[in-house]
């Protein structure tokens, strides 16, 4: 039906018209007519006020994540908008499909340094897939439809769109629209390549499979279990291919890269075929350039041809959708087996067991007993060191979608806002945010917006009293300088959550870790646990900035290397 609306009567109705039910955000004057809009429709979108902006980014970041969906976030002008940046830089390293709405300044007042106007075009151009600033209120509409297409579409990620207040307030005719439907990419899918990739991999003796987060983004999981299967070869993972392939599997073996098993590290640099799926080759997964898969042939499938041969050279590259470039090989290819590579690779996985002292807390203890008491069935969000890495290792994610991390910016303070949008986008799961101390303080504000709105996070902060992985590399590269790393003030984190209004305790002992994490499971609450574990602990194995991937060495090499 054809109707007179105004501006923010428009966004509103946008958003309902794409299946939006969860917006994140922050008020503020230039977007006070879209909030009160909101207010009126609070029974149709449900609004989560945020502590801070960044908070919001990242919960609508977390919220996609879990989801699949677009995750929604709103800010004012000026500050409020800038405060959004860090969230939507990481949405756009890690291709999250996000949807930014801003105010501004009237368009008479823009380019006069108004009070709290910004270019926030012109700021988050490079780190956003598109964005815009809408000054005529007929064009409004279609341009939130077109940004919610732009964000799914294609390489996922964030887009902005910044109105200006007269825009929220005029007047046009508006008629609602169905969402477009979204096609997968598949013009790009070359017959050449695929037939050169097939021939490859039946020709392979030693394959390996590398899973990347683009697996998560395509759904394709199934796809990826099912050509394995095919293949039978060993799995791999990146950080964000975390669950596409079951971390339960006797195929996987796990993380590939700078904090990745040996056993990866070293079955890649052994391998004669190695097949990267939604992988953009990362330098912390690659190490060394020159010397990584030094005995494969490699075959890329990714679904932007700007990912091809831009960090590692490779012999046959499909670009296009990864679930319909799989679909095609598994009708395709005909089972095949290695049964002397695989017994490589089992050889490989009794040598090289991922552990850790079991003496004292610790963080791949906590993060074991974790995967323990939630069955691994829980969504897991990570800030950025240390636990993000013992995170990947010792939780064995069975479905993707579960472990939500900054992989590509690497933000510190991320987690507990996207810890919040998970929860949100999938209420009957468990979601645990891990934390180290020093990323905690970044938005650890963001505990007030879970007691606030009812949001029962399980915040667990492993605790060194350091910035746990700054230091690992201080003690390992730096002679021990700890220029800057050692947080020695006062802070309770227990009191802290208690005072904003969340059940909190500490853990010193394995003991009162599983104690306080019943507990945390059977309240329905926000709940704190504050870990102490030792300052030292560090990430085992490692490989070093610009070595081969194959010279990962662990805790007992590095003594024995000493002791030489």
């Amino acid at each position: 039906m054809r109707q007179i609306l105004n501006g923010s009567e428009i966004v509103i109705e946008c958003l309902k018209e794409q299946g939006v039910d969860t917006v994140f955000g922050y008020p503020g004057g230039a977007i006070l007519n879209i909030y009160d809009e909101l207010y009126k429709h609070k029974n149709e979108l449900n609004h989560i006020l945020t502590s801070h902006e960044q908070g919001a980014a990242h919960a609508a970041d977390g919220y996609a994540r879990a989801t699949g969906k677009v995750g929604v976030c709103m800010a004012t002008s000026g500050p409020g908008a800038t405060n959004l940046v860090t969230g939507l830089a990481t949405s756009y390293m890690d291709s999250i499909p996000v949807v930014a709405i801003t105010a501004n300044v009237a368009v008479h007042l823009l380019g006069k340094d108004s009070f709290q106007e910004i270019d926030i075009k012109g700021v988050t151009m490079p780190i956003t897939k598109h964005n815009y600033i809408v000054k005529d209120i007929d064009k409004l509409a279609d341009t939130i439809r077109e940004a919610f297409r732009i964000a799914l579409s294609g390489r996922k990620g964030p887009v902005l769109i910044d109105i200006t207040k007269d825009v929220t307030a005029a007047k046009t005719f508006f008629e609602s629209v169905p969402p477009m439907k979204i096609h997968p990419v598949c013009d790009t899918i070359q017959e050449r390549s695929i037939k050169e990739a097939a021939e490859m991999i039946r020709n392979a003796k030693r394959p390996y499979v590398l899973v990347g987060g683009g697996c998560v983004l395509s759904d394709a999981s199934e796809q990826v279990r099912e050509f394995v299967r095919k293949v039978h070869a060993p799995v791999c993972d990146t950080l964000m291919g975390k669950g596409v392939f079951s971390g339960t599997d006797e195929l996987y073996t796990g993380m590939l890269g700078m904090h990745g098993t040996k056993i990866s590290n070293i079955g890649v640099s052994e391998a004669d075929v190695l097949i990267a799926i939604g992988c953009r080759f990362s330098d912390r997964v690659y190490g060394n350039a020159k010397t990584f898969a030094r005995n494969a042939r490699i075959i890329q499938i990714d679904i932007d041809p700007a990912e091809i041969n831009k960090n590692i050279m490779v012999d046959t590259a499909i670009v296009g959708d990864i679930k319909a470039v799989l679909t095609i090989f598994n009708k395709r290819l005909k089972e095949q087996h290695h049964e002397e590579w695989m017994e490589r690779i089992r050889e490989l996985k009794k040598k090289y067991p991922l552990r850790y002292h079991e003496e004292n807390l610790s963080g791949p203890g906590v993060v074991e007993k974790i995967y323990e008491m939630t069955g691994g069935e829980a969504i897991v969000t990570t800030e950025v060191g240390q636990h993000q890495m013992w995170a990947a290792q010792f939780y064995k994610y069975k479905e993707p979608r579960q472990y939500l991390t900054s992989g590509g910016l690497g933000t510190m303070g991320y987690g507990l806002g996207a810890a919040i949008g998970a929860k949100m986008g999938c209420p009957d799961k468990v979601v645990v945010n891990i934390a180290g101390d020093g990323c905690f303080r970044m938005n650890m504000n963001e505990i007030a917006t879970a007691t606030r709105s009812n949001i029962p996070v399980i915040q667990v902060v492993i605790n060194n009293h350091v910035l746990g992985m700054v230091r690992q590399w201080q003690n390992l590269f730096y002679g021990k300088r700890y220029s800057a790393t050692t947080l020695t003030d006062k802070v309770d984190f227990v009191k802290l959550a208690e005072a904003m209004g969340a059940k909190a305790r500490r853990a010193e002992t394995m003991e009162e870790f599983e104690e306080a994490f019943a507990e945390a499971l059977s309240v329905n609450e926000p709940y704190l646990i504050d870990c102490w574990i030792d300052s030292d602990d560090k990430v085992w194995p490692m490989v070093a900035p610009g070595a081969s991937i194959d010279e990962a060495f662990s805790e007992e090499d590095l003594a024995a290397k000493k002791n030489k």
